[in-house]
């Protein structure tokens, strides 16, 4: 593939056949610049399996107005289209729809309201609305999902991997084995998501971060290969980065042979007024090796160097290796408060791939259209009821309860003034019997949480970087319930409609039924 067609794939022609197809239909019909409004969200929480997420953290955006701000049909793109043909050879893209492609169609001419970077959010809850022309909105819906579907499922992933280390250092080491480029954009979302640096270099630089990582079994293996063995390997590592020596103890035997080597060339660093920074332990029972390896570390002076755990960690398996430490460090002399506060982890394939659970359920569906100066709600009926749509221009609010935790994520119709309904009721948004009503005096105070970022083409949100989307993240994290963030059977956070958007979706469900049976 020449490098003028892979940088053309990840244009506008990052998309769908179909929503060109559509596009087209729309031009014919003359609907291409009805305004029109789309909802992006997701429709259930990441589930690995024997684990699951109660929450997801946004991630992607920013991405997104860079791929909206570059795609457009130029002679390329212009051109492959004219080539292709339909069942019977006649052009399927007629010249005047690609003279529209090409003069007048652009990704940006759309409004964009989006919950920010590193925001908490929940199943069903719109993320993203895109409100702008039909046929702009049609086709930029699959770039749109690729690029914050994949991000805000690593985003999650690496939530919750630093939640299980306690707030530990966390390193993405994943490069490897992720999806080809897409490591690009996991290395961004880990980054955002939990992970507080990344061994990806390329990545690193343009998130802003220095690369992290220490040597492999081979530098060792080398030096053993010519016969000087693992503690001229330490060795040397020390001389060329003597004060960012951090060791990988386990080539030949962990507690007999690496960790005392280790401790040899520390000892050597600190007579030279170096301060050593650790080791990493990358395979076997990572929790009983690392008190073992702290008890020597300890007894030789050096309490305070890291000790980074890395091979096959997710989530659950560092929250079982901080278990075993609470119940099996003190038998060895070593406090189990303190050694957890040493340890770094080095998380590769599971953060990457999100393994357990490899893609975001994240949908991209038409909820309006406008006629005559009104929007006119629109909404899928599914014989699945959970997949019913909320239909129609919308604002979401979150709901803060009196001990200012997050209780509700609250979707209500765009007029609707919220802070000031009292009582606040809160609907299920399929089961007509349940719901909740909020007195003044539990409610601390409602958010409201989409914001605009583009408006009639033109951006008017300033992006935040990293470590401001991070600052978001942890507050939002903080705000949930101990029982929404549990990494087992979490408790459900509760998604409500409001009164008048429940009665909107009765009332389109009911003379949707009444237009079958009148058919």
């Amino acid at each position: 593939m020449k490098n003028k067609e892979l940088l053309s794939a990840r244009g506008i022609l990052l998309t769908d056949q179909y929503q060109l197809t559509m596009a087209q239909l729309y031009f014919r019909m003359g609907l291409h610049e009805t305004p029109a409004q789309f909802d992006h969200f997701y429709r259930s929480n990441p589930d690995y399996g024997v684990h699951k997420s109660g929450f997801a953290v946004n991630a992607g955006l920013a991405p997104l107005v860079d791929w909206l701000d570059e795609a457009g049909f130029g002679e390329h793109e212009i051109n492959y289209l004219r080539s292709q043909r339909s069942s019977t050879g006649d052009q399927l893209f007629k010249e005047d729809f690609l003279s529209w492609l090409k003069n007048d169609f652009d990704s940006k001419a759309i409004s964009l309201y989006a919950m920010p970077e590193g925001r908490v959010v929940h199943p069903n809850v719109p993320i993203h609305v895109v409100e702008g022309p039909l046929a702009v909105g049609q086709i930029i819906e699959t770039g749109l999902l690729n690029t914050v579907n994949y991000q805000t499922l690593i985003a999650t992933k690496a939530a919750r991997i630093k939640q299980s280390a306690r707030g530990q250092l966390v390193m993405e080491f994943g490069l490897r084995r992720a999806q080809g480029l897409g490591a690009i954009q996991g290395t961004r979302a880990a980054l955002i998501g939990g992970a507080d640096f990344s061994s990806n270099v390329g990545a690193s630089r343009v998130a802003g971060f220095p690369p992290k990582g220490t040597h492999a079994h081979s530098m060792v293996q080398v030096f053993m290969g010519l016969g000087e063995g693992e503690l001229a390997a330490f060795q040397a590592y020390a001389d060329v980065y003597p004060d960012d020596c951090l060791l990988l103890v386990d080539t030949i035997d962990t507690i007999e042979s690496g960790v005392p080597n280790a401790i040899k060339v520390f000892e050597k660093l600190r007579k030279t007024g170096h301060k050593p920074v650790g080791i990493r332990l990358d395979s076997g029972d990572l929790a009983h090796l690392s008190i073992k390896a702290a008890k020597l570390l300890n007894d030789a002076g050096f309490p305070d160097v890291t000790i980074v755990l890395s091979n096959n960690l997710d989530e659950l398996v560092i929250w079982q290796i901080v278990t075993q430490i609470q119940e099996e460090a003190e038998r060895y002399g070593v406090d189990p408060n303190k050694l957890i506060k040493r340890l770094a982890y080095g998380v590769g394939t599971s953060l990457i791939t999100s393994a357990g659970d490899a893609a975001l359920d994240g949908v991209y569906k038409l909820v309006a259209i406008q006629q005559d100066q009104e929007w006119i709600p629109t909404m899928k009926i599914s014989e699945n009821i959970d997949k019913t749509l909320n239909p129609g221009n919308k604002r979401v609010w979150r709901v803060y309860d009196s001990r200012g935790k997050a209780t509700a994520d609250l979707i209500s119709l765009y007029d609707e003034d919220i802070q000031n309904q009292k009582p606040l009721i809160l609907r299920h948004p399929t089961l007509e019997n349940k719901r909740r009503t909020l007195e003044s005096s539990k409610i601390d105070h409602i958010e409201k949480l989409l914001i605009p970022v583009i408006h009639d083409g033109k951006v008017v949100y300033d992006l935040p970087d990293i470590p401001a989307i991070r600052e978001t993240r942890q507050v939002d994290i903080d705000a949930l319930d101990p029982g929404v963030r549990r990494l087992m059977n979490p408790h459900l956070y509760h998604v409500s409609l409001s009164q008048k958007l429940w009665d909107l979706k009765q009332e389109l469900k009911k003379n949707a039924r009444n237009d079958l049976f009148s058919g």
